[in-house]
């Protein structure tokens, strides 16, 4: 006779992805060279060849007129991130009826956005950047590199979030507590954010958020003046020069 813990495992298990439609690897780039500084993030497609990597780091450079030198650092840190990506590929990872609250606080150029909403990693038809454009639009956000952003940040966290249970899944193979030790683990540690349904929005099941909880998912959005935007930006520049001086004393 079947236990129904072992079926609840078999259905929680499933090959690694991120928990969307299209299962797109996140990249965030901040390099430094010769004394210039360039950022961004991106979603990539795991399956395009290497051989495009290299052609967007040229294509990159030449039209955003930096240094030659930034080719090699380009490509290297998109492979690596790739790399890390695909070594996840094929492995188990916990899946369920989770739902994890997620959490943008972001700038891009002179917008400003902070909100926090809820997610369901069960469900793999999900799409951050058609959620990105709808927020942009409800929010009447009208530069359009803020929409990209918040698909972006979205997919960071849902990405360490399948990292995460990859990891649990990988400590309950190798636990010792057993078939049913282990099934515990699984529910209990399948993603370290996730909220349980019924705690989440009680024993009735109820999805109407209490009016004190209202300020907490409201969504803020704030427009800087080009000379908040040179503080800050001048701000970030002290900051990561001075974490990598910090970095160069420890090596």
């Amino acid at each position: 006779m079947k236990s129904l813990a072992a079926g609840a495992s078999k259905q929680g298990i499933k090959l690694f992805r991120i928990p969307t439609a299209e299962n797109l690897v996140p990249i965030r780039l901040d390099l430094e060279v010769d004394g210039q500084r360039y950022k961004d993030g991106f979603t990539w497609n795991p399956s395009d060849p290497d051989s495009e990597v290299v052609v967007f780091a040229k294509r990159t450079v030449k039209d955003l007129k930096l240094p030659p030198t930034f080719i090699t650092h380009i490509a290297q840190s998109i492979q690596t991130q790739l790399m890390e990506f695909r070594s996840l590929e094929g492995q188990e990872m916990y899946t369920g009826d989770k739902i994890v609250p997620l959490k943008l606080d972001i700038r891009v150029n002179n917008t400003v956005i902070r909100d926090q909403f809820l997610w369901d990693l069960n469900n793999f038809d999900s799409d951050p950047e058609e959620f990105a454009r709808t927020l942009c639009k409800d929010l009447d956000i009208r530069d359009a590199e803020v929409a990209p952003a918040v698909a972006v940040a979205i997919r960071e966290q849902l990405y360490e979030i399948a990292v995460q249970s990859v990891a649990s899944a990988r400590e309950t193979r190798i636990s010792k507590k057993g078939r049913r030790g282990a099934e515990h683990v699984s529910s209990s540690k399948g993603s370290g954010i996730a909220l349980d349904l019924v705690k989440l929005f009680g024993g009735k099941s109820s999805v109407i958020r209490k009016r004190k909880e209202w300020d907490l998912y409201e969504p803020i959005v704030d427009l800087l003046s080009n000379e908040e935007v040179e503080t800050l930006d001048a701000r970030e520049e002290r900051n990561a020069r001075w974490c990598k001086m910090r970095f160069i004393e420890y090596r």
